[in-house]
C-alpha cells in the first residue's frame, strides 16, 4: 500500500483575536519613569481585562492545535500535516466538534462584544482608548476555523511540457521528497514512544517521598502524577492509528508497551513496589529492545 492510499494532507488553519495592543505612550513613560536611555521594553495592554469570555475562545483554539498536532504527522513547512486514514474519521469527527465548540464559544463573545468593551473603559481607567477596539463587523472577521482535507502527491501528478528526461527527473525528485517526509513522520512516532518509555522509566525509578495521609499518617510512597499510565495508554491507541506504513517494529513495540501496563493504575505502580519494579523492567526492556537513536528508528538490535 502506498502512502498517497494510506493517508491524506490536512491544512487546519484557527484564528482568534488577540485582544493585546502595544501602548507606545505608556511604553515611553515607563522608560522615561525608570531613566533608560533607549527603548528597553512594550508595554502590551490587555484590553477586556477582568473578562474571560475572549479566553474561553482562546483555551478552544490552543486545545485544538494541541489535539491536531498529537493526531497527526509532520509532512510540509507550509503547515500541512499527515493524517493517516486509520485515524481519518475519528479525527473528522473531533474536528467537527472542535468547531462547533469555537463557533458557539465566538458567537457569544460577539454577542457580548459592546458590553465588554464598555466594561474595559471602567477597568482600564486611563489606559483605555475606544481607537483600540474594532467594531463588530470587524472583530467577526478576526475569527477563522478553516481545514481542508487534500491527497497525497505523486510523481505522475507533474502536467507540463517537456522532453521525456526532464520529466524523469521531477518524478524522482517528487519521490525522494516524499519518502524522505515520509521517514520523518515515522520517526517523529519513534520519538514520541522513546519520550514516553523514559519518562516512565525515570519516574518509576524516583525514590519513595514522605505523605501525609488526611487522618495524619505518614507513609512512602512515589510521587507522579495519573498522567504516567493515562498517557501512555493513549499512544499505545494513538500509535496504531499514526503507523502509516505499517511498520511492524513500531507495532511490535507498541503491543509490548500495551502488555506492560495493561490493568495497571497509577495508584498501583506508587503503592505496589514489586509491580512497578515488573513495570519498570518492561518498560526498560522495551528501550533496550529497540534502536530509538539510530538512523533507522525501530531497527532491533
Amino acid at each position: 500500500m502506498t502512502i498517497q492510499n494510506s493517508a491524506v494532507l490536512v491544512d487546519l488553519n484557527i484564528s482568534a483575536w488577540t485582544g493585546r495592543k502595544l501602548d507606545k505612550k505608556v511604553s515611553g513613560e515607563i522608560d522615561a519613569n525608570k531613566g533608560t536611555k533607549t527603548r528597553a521594553g512594550n508595554y502590551h495592554k490587555s484590553l477586556l481585562a477582568g473578562t474571560n469570555k475572549l479566553e474561553e475562545v482562546q483555551k478552544i483554539v490552543s486545545a485544538v492545535r494541541v489535539w491536531h498536532y498529537e493526531q497527526t504527522l509532520p509532512w510540509s513547512d507550509s503547515g500541512s500535516r499527515l493524517l493517516p486514514m486509520k485515524n481519518f474519521f475519528s479525527y473528522k469527527q473531533t474536528l467537527s466538534n472542535f468547531e462547533g465548540q469555537f463557533n458557539n464559544a465566538v458567537e457569544e463573545f460577539i454577542e457580548k462584544y459592546p458590553e465588554l468593551v464598555s466594561a474595559a473603559a471602567f477597568q482600564l481607567g486611563a489606559l483605555f482608548n475606544r481607537n483600540d477596539y474594532p467594531e463588530v463587523e470587524q472583530i467577526q472577521g478576526k475569527f477563522r476555523f478553516n481545514y481542508v482535507f487534500m491527497p497525497v502527491p505523486t510523481a505522475h501528478d507533474f502536467r507540463v511540457e517537456a522532453s521525456d528526461e526532464a520529466i524523469k527527473e521531477l518524478q524522482a525528485q517528487a519521490d525522494n521528497v516524499v519518502n524522505q517526509r515520509v521517514a520523518e513522520a515515522m520517526k517523529e512516532i519513534w520519538t514520541r514512544l522513546h519520550e514516553q518509555l523514559t519518562h516512565m522509566s525515570e519516574k518509576l525509578t524516583d525514590l519513595a517521598q514522605p505523605r501525609v495521609s488526611k487522618t495524619g499518617e505518614e507513609r512512602y510512597a512515589q510521587i507522579f502524577r495519573d498522567s504516567l499510565v493515562t498517557n501512555a495508554v493513549e499512544l499505545c491507541g494513538l500509535l496504531g492509528k499514526l503507523n502509516v506504513t505499517g511498520d511492524a517494529e513500531l507495532e511490535k513495540a507498541r503491543v509490548q508497551l500495551e502488555k506492560a501496563i495493561s490493568g495497571v493504575t497509577a495508584d498501583t505502580l506508587r503503592d505496589d513496589d514489586i509491580k512497578r519494579a515488573e513495570v519498570k523492567s518492561k518498560v526498560d526492556e522495551i528501550l533496550k529492545a529497540f534502536d530509538f537513536c539510530g538512523d533507522d528508528y525501530g531497527q532491533q538490535w
